[in-house]
């Protein structure tokens, strides 16, 4: 789609702003976008046009970490190319989300639409950051935010230990589930030996619980059917929920069998004697649905 000729001279060192534009360009394509309030510092749709089309192939994924006003993401998107946007700004909601619906209902004829022959369609998800699950008080040790209400913190760990998060009607201490034996319950209570003694007796032989909590008595270990872990220090030692510089490795995220490896190491005698229920599996990020 793109009006650009692999002849060699979209590669040269030295791009001149009348083949790439100029940020006068990419103004007048955000005035166009945005009457009253156009993006401060917008980079012209050539200029992105021709990075893509050197870096990348239709149907590539394209990753803008600071999206700004949404060029990356609206070129990428008229090149036939997939895309993900992250901006904390304001803009994100008042620039990028009109921008990428102009892009995609066909209304945006700027930039290199008419290059590209772009007419409209497709479609994209957003999505919101959930605020840090942990943060430090007054005296410096790791706790549970208080941003966080009961739902979100099931949730949260749901996903860490490859649960469906899936709250049941008929028990409070089904949160998710694994398989069909195999169920998850988080609570921010400390619990005694004989809550979970009454706990295991509800969930029974057939079937297997992991318990999240903030403390419990160590006596619990020896209930066959429950697992259980310590919600800060699980989460703190292979998380790093709280960091503010980009340093979360999606790839390194543990799951339920190599977190018990890493108890098992760190927690000596405490550690759990037995394999509960495999998890279920749970797609990658970025992978196609089936």
């Amino acid at each position: 789609m793109s009006a650009l000729k692999n002849d060699g001279t979209n590669a040269q060192t030295v791009w001149l702003w009348n083949e790439v534009g100029h940020t006068q360009d990419g103004r007048k394509e955000q005035i166009a976008l945005f009457p009253s309030s156009p993006f401060s510092t917008p980079k012209p749709e050539k200029l992105l046009e021709r990075i893509l089309y050197l870096a990348s192939e239709d149907g590539d994924l394209v990753l803008d970490s600071f999206a700004g006003s949404g060029t990356t993401g609206a070129v990428a998107h008229k090149m036939g190319r997939r895309w993900i946007m992250v901006e904390l700004g304001d803009h994100a909601q008042t620039h990028i989300v009109p921008r990428m619906q102009k892009v995609i209902d066909g209304t945006d004829k700027g930039g290199v639409s008419e290059a590209t022959n772009w007419k409209g369609g497709g479609g994209y998800r957003f999505f919101r950051l959930a605020p840090s699950l942990l943060q430090k008080d007054v005296w410096g040790n790791w706790v549970i935010s208080k941003d966080y209400n009961a739902e979100m913190l099931a949730e949260a760990m749901c996903k860490h230990f490859n649960y469906v998060y899936a709250p049941s009607d008929e028990a409070y201490w089904m949160h998710g589930q694994a398989s069909e034996n195999a169920f998850i319950y988080v609570t921010t209570a400390s619990l005694t030996f004989d809550q979970l003694r009454a706990i295991s007796d509800e969930v029974g032989a057939d079937r297997s619980l992991l318990i999240c909590c903030m403390a419990y008595e160590a006596q619990g270990e020896a209930l066959d059917n429950l697992t259980l872990k310590k919600i800060p220090r699980v989460v703190l030692d292979r998380c790093e929920w709280g960091e503010d510089d980009y340093s979360l490795r999606i790839d390194a995220l543990p799951m339920a069998e190599e977190v018990e490896e890493i108890l098992a190491d760190d927690a000596g005698t405490h550690a759990p004697k037995k394999t509960k229920a495999r998890t279920a599996a749970t797609p990658d990020l970025f992978g196609e649905e089936e």
